[in-house]
């Protein structure tokens, strides 16, 4: 029988520990004929990226201490592509390109070693063209002074070694998505300026090659300062290309013709086929054959895959039982994407379109499989919720309820609510299982994982809720959507607490000063000073906030009031953060100017800086540490109870 004990108080099975040592990142599939590549992210090696192929067995093809990684945008993606079983890669410590085959010994460097740590050469978002045997793709130039260049270039695979790349294309803030026509006639690209993001305007651009590979003059194929581009693919036969765009409000699929130089929409409808290109190289569709797409998209805030009759342009959703897709890729009917649903872990999945089934080849977790822990008992069930909010507008959210066979609380009492906020901001929550979620609710403790106004998934219209109101919108959305849970007699009224990382930790701080409604907060790499931001960011979110609060410095003193640094008078409640010193989107300055301000007043706050981190915690101790932290941080300043970790 269970145990009575009150909310926040239950001991659980799933541990930090639990979490850190046994979960892996997975990304980013790729196919080379009948093989299968993906790309594995291990904080149990200091976070080491790996990529690794399947044929048969599992294997390695990045051997330590190779990190398959890039910084290019700072967030990367795209780190590595692979052609004719020959395995391309950015190494994240010197920046350099490397091939790596069977037949190579230890990885081949294709690039000039940098002269320093902070003057190098950053690549990504590469194809190869066996024809000219080269690579093209982005490259990000940080050797000069001022802004880093970006370019598509190529790198001759047969001087290896000796030049950084030859520029094809330049003349753009931004470039990514170079892909090459199947006869290698023909390069598009996608590319854009500030102050845009590229979930704001992208255009796409075709261009000749001539007999050396250089190009020639592009044309604009579709997109602008107004119409978000994603994912330009060519057709196997090389006479349409294909893209997502979000003319219609929605990122829906389109064909262009290219003789006929002509574009119609192959789908339209009220979802989603594209996401936002924080990292390069995602891909939600792939053609599985000349006469079909697979593709992914969201609807409601939940993903869906399905095959598009390109002639007929009907459209088969198929019945799997995931919630989240992303990296489809296929050859012929066989398709390999990466999944996860609530109930499990994000795993690389592998389906026969011929006979409907579909193989795990790896999860990031494999604790739900151990028996003897019978963690799948603890794993709460996600509602997705809708709640009314400012303005008379419709939010959306992922809610938690607490969890655990072992315990009950009295008929009386009501959980306390853990509200999450996603980064960004234009982002979403995933639906897929969190072991960082279980932690909390497998404790007692409910969690809502608010797609505030500016989530991507609802359309264009909802995430432009946020132009200009950043720390206003999404504020307002997760205070009314703890009000709903409250008002539904699923939370306590009274014990709240508020949590999010980046974007996600500007928008806990702006809640915990601007609004009197959270009993404390825990702030990962988050935004405190708007206006440092923006003198102070990397290049691919350093106009960001122009369309989030407004140009700057002509809007200086909208910067002030939105920034929750200068108004720490009105904070009353207890912060703890969690920052990365290597972190150069957020730098730590941001944390440490609230820290000492808190501080100063004599209000409770904690503070952890991570050696070796950057925007985004990638080594297991540090997870196991934030974890462990923020629950005993609850425990003693906030809730002053016996939270068990």
């Amino acid at each position: 029988m269970p145990k009575t004990a009150p909310y926040g108080s239950w001991k659980s099975p799933i541990t930090s520990d639990l979490i850190a040592a046994q979960s892996i990142a997975l990304s980013e599939v790729r196919l080379d004929e009948r093989r299968i590549y993906w790309l594995e992210g291990r904080p149990q090696e200091q976070g080491r990226f790996v990529v690794v192929r399947a044929n048969g067995r599992v294997i390695d093809m990045t051997p330590k201490p190779y990190n398959a990684r890039t910084r290019v945008h700072e967030y990367g993606g795209g780190s590595w592509t692979v052609s004719d079983g020959v395995v391309y890669f950015s190494n994240f410590t010197d920046g350099r390109l490397y091939a790596k085959g069977d037949n190579h010994t230890h990885p081949r460097p294709l690039t000039p070693a940098p002269t320093t740590w902070e003057r190098q050469w950053r690549f990504a978002d590469g194809v190869i063209d066996l024809a000219r045997r080269r690579w093209i793709g982005v490259r990000e130039d940080h050797t000069g002074d001022g802004e880093p260049v970006n370019t598509i270039v190529d790198v001759d695979l047969a001087r290896p070694g000796r030049e950084p790349g030859r520029v094809l294309v330049g003349g753009h803030d931004f470039f990514c998505a170079p892909r090459l026509s199947p006869d290698g006639r023909l390069l598009v690209w996608l590319a854009w300026d500030h102050p845009n993001m590229p979930w704001n305007g992208t255009t796409l651009y075709m261009a000749e090659l001539d007999g050396k590979g250089r190009v020639g003059e592009p044309q604009v194929i579709a997109g602008g300062a107004a119409e978000s581009i994603f994912q330009p693919e060519w057709s196997p036969d090389g006479r349409a290309l294909f893209f997502v765009s979000d003319r219609s409000n929605w990122w829906n699929l389109y064909r262009y013709d290219v003789a006929a130089r002509t574009t119609e929409p192959l789908i339209l409808m009220e979802a989603e086929f594209g996401v936002p290109m924080w990292t390069l190289a995602a891909s939600t569709y792939a053609f599985a054959g000349a006469k079909h797409i697979i593709c992914a998209y969201t609807k409601g805030g939940r993903g869906k895959l399905a095959t598009l009759d390109i002639k007929t342009k009907t459209l088969r959703t198929l019945e799997l039982p995931f919630t989240e897709f992303g990296s489809v890729r296929a050859v012929g009917n066989r398709v390999v994407f990466r999944a996860a649903a609530p109930d499990f872990p994000t795993s690389i999945v592998a389906l026969d379109l011929s006979s409907g089934t579909h193989r795990v080849l790896k999860k990031s977790t494999d604790v739900l499989d151990q028996s003897e822990l019978r963690i799948s008992d603890y794993i709460t069930t996600v509602k997705p919720v809708e709640f009314p909010t400012t303005g008379g507008n419709t939010a959306f959210g992922l809610f938690y309820p607490p969890r655990n066979p072992d315990y009950e609380a009295s008929s009386t009492e009501k959980p306390p609510l853990l509200v999450k906020c996603h980064g960004g901001p234009t982002s979403a929550a995933s639906s897929g299982l969190s072991l960082p979620i279980q932690f909390w609710t497998s404790r007692g403790i409910a969690v809502l994982d608010v797609n505030y106004g500016g989530s991507t998934g609802f359309g264009r219209d909802y995430r432009e809720r946020l132009y200009g109101s950043w720390g206003i919108v999404d504020v307002e959305d997760c205070v009314n959507g703890a009000k709903f849970l409250a008002a539904q007699g699923l939370v306590d009224e009274k014990r709240r607490v508020i949590s999010g990382g980046s974007a996600g930790g500007y928008t806990t701080l702006a809640a915990l000063v601007f609004q009197d409604f959270f009993q404390g907060g825990a702030s990962y790499y988050g935004v405190s000073d708007a206006a440092a931001l923006a003198r102070d960011t990397h290049k691919f979110e350093s106009r960001y906030l122009d369309w989030l609060i407004g140009p700057y410095p002509q809007e200086e003193a909208r910067y002030r009031e939105r920034s929750p640094l200068f108004h720490v008078a009105r904070l009353s409640k207890p912060v703890i953060f969690f920052q990365g010193d290597e972190d150069v989107v957020v730098p730590p300055s941001q944390s440490e100017a609230m820290v000492k301000e808190l501080r100063r007043k004599g209000i409770a706050v904690g503070y952890f800086l991570f050696s070796g981190e950057q925007h985004g915690f990638r080594k297991a101790a540090n997870i196991q540490r934030c974890l462990d932290a923020e629950l005993a941080f609850y425990a003693i300043e906030v809730f002053k109870t016996g939270l068990t970790l």
